[in-house]
């Protein structure tokens, strides 16, 4: 009864209604940012690998990038797309991308928005997020909204999205694969995850940039070699996504076919779960990065949507469909895992566990630090210590629960804290144009006085070589 009572509230919170508002948001900043995504894109993604780093800050940009990824390339990314291609067709697949392209508009105003409404805790330690910016943005009054945000923040990281689902994802895998026991597993992933989590943001940090660089490499890699074995199939699976977008395959063998709506559901709501647009997740930790600039950081976050969704959820959507599996009975892992399995059968199945543990652990991590920040808010710093040992105990006793329950409650918590993110986005929408052009016109300037430099040592250069002839 509970069960059904959870799932009734699940269906209702993820709705069309919160999906329109979701793609709605992006749409808007989409245009009130002039098409942000496309024209500052390059300059987004150098700004990855060469952003100055200065100003404010616990933790330098790219960390914080990697950290966010951490949370956000998850087991949606390997299962996600499978179910979504299963549940809505190939056609699912152009929705997520669909979804990502307005996303990242989101993303850029929710890191952008961070970084402008960032807040020092009383260890020194940087805090923000969304339950940040709404009440320092939108003023005093709008506090329960703040706190509301916060609370599905802590039981998101407790329940669902930072714990059981991850360790349970990556204890079945490894199972399944190597024959480890859960227990086994669940007692050295709880030593993994107590050793960086206990040394707070800059450990998450350290870890996230060792760790989430090298297996986005590695799944891409895999799944490039997985599409040369399937490349006379690659064309007519794009062709595929492409078609069925709009025209579901129904008469395929074996696929029970699904309606338009059903693929554009199935598409967009598993893309803006993997990339967590809109859902006011990724902020927490953007706010924490080094810089003077929250238009900067809000340009390096849009590219997390960009990796998350665009790169490597394609890569599954592809391997997927090009493997044909999708018309069977497989689903979820299973289906990814036959891809592989099919393309390489002595070790590919391997390939997606290691990804998938690698995946989820991230996750365990990235979580960790917005559960610890919503409840910094709540409760000030003196609840970090015992939320920390709280949520270690959770993962060890992560083998012996599969509660249906706790995991129907995390999709809806999960849910739940886009809503106090997107009233802000809106209302805010002023501050991120001006914060926006602000960064622009400096860029201008700067790059003006670079040419105007340039310009002037070339002709001291030119006018000592002309003294030296003379």
């Amino acid at each position: 009864m509970l069960l059904e009572i959870l799932n009734t509230i699940d269906s209702a919170v993820w709705g069309p209604w919160l999906l329109i508002l979701l793609l709605g948001v992006g749409v808007l900043f989409t245009i009130r940012l002039g098409l942000i995504q496309i024209t500052s894109l390059p300059r987004a993604l150098k700004l990855i690998f060469f952003a100055r780093n200065r100003g404010d800050g616990d933790i330098d940009s790219f960390k914080a990038l990697c950290t966010a990824l951490a949370a956000t390339v998850g087991t949606g990314n390997i299962v996600g797309v499978a179910t979504a291609i299963k549940a809505g067709g190939p056609g699912a697949l152009l929705w997520m991308w669909i979804a990502a392209f307005f996303g990242m508009a989101t993303k850029y105003a929710e890191g952008c928005l961070a970084v402008r409404y960032r807040q020092v805790d009383a260890n020194g330690d940087i805090s923000g997020g969304p339950m940040y910016y709404i009440e320092q943005g939108l003023g005093k009054k709008w506090k329960p909204l703040a706190v509301l945000f916060s609370i599905f923040g802590v039981m998101t990281a407790c329940l669902g999205s930072g714990t059981y689902t991850q360790a349970n994802a990556i204890m079945s895998s490894i199972e399944v694969t190597f024959g480890v026991q859960p227990i086994i597993t669940d007692a050295v992933l709880t030593i993994l995850v107590a050793v960086i989590i206990l040394g707070g943001l800059q450990s998450i940090a350290k870890a996230a940039e060792k760790i989430v660089p090298g297996m986005a490499v590695l799944y891409i890699v895999s799944v490039v070699a997985l599409l040369v074995v399937y490349a006379d199939r690659v064309p007519d699976a794009v062709a595929l996504i492409i078609h069925d977008a709009f025209n579901p395959t129904a008469a395929v063998g074996g696929f029970l076919g699904a309606t338009v709506m059903t693929t554009i559901r199935s598409g967009i709501a598993r893309g803006i779960f993997s990339n967590e647009s809109g859902l006011g997740s990724a902020p927490i930790v953007a706010a924490a990065a080094k810089t003077k600039w929250p238009a900067e950081q809000g340009l390096i976050s849009m590219t997390g949507t960009f990796i998350d969704t665009i790169i490597i959820c394609t890569m599954t959507g592809l391997a997927v469909v090009a493997s044909g599996l999708w018309t069977g009975d497989l689903n979820g892992a299973s289906l990814t895992n036959g891809a592989f399995a099919q393309a390489f059968p002595s070790f590919g199945n391997y390939m997606v566990t290691i990804c998938l543990a690698l995946f989820a652990f991230t996750t365990i991590l990235g979580w960790n630090y917005y559960g610890e920040r919503c409840l910094v808010y709540l409760f000030g710093t003196k609840a970090i210590k015992p939320y920390r040992v709280v949520y270690i105990a959770i993962i060890a006793t992560a083998a012996f629960l599969k509660l249906e329950e706790i995991w129907a409650l995390a999709d809806i918590v999960n849910g739940l804290m886009a809503f106090p993110n997107l009233i802000a986005l809106l209302l805010l929408s002023g501050t991120v144009v001006r914060e926006t052009k602000a960064y622009l016109n400096h860029v201008k300037e700067r790059n003006r006085r670079v040419r105007v430099l340039k310009a002037n040592r070339i002709r001291m250069l030119r006018e000592n070589e002309r003294a030296g002839q003379a």
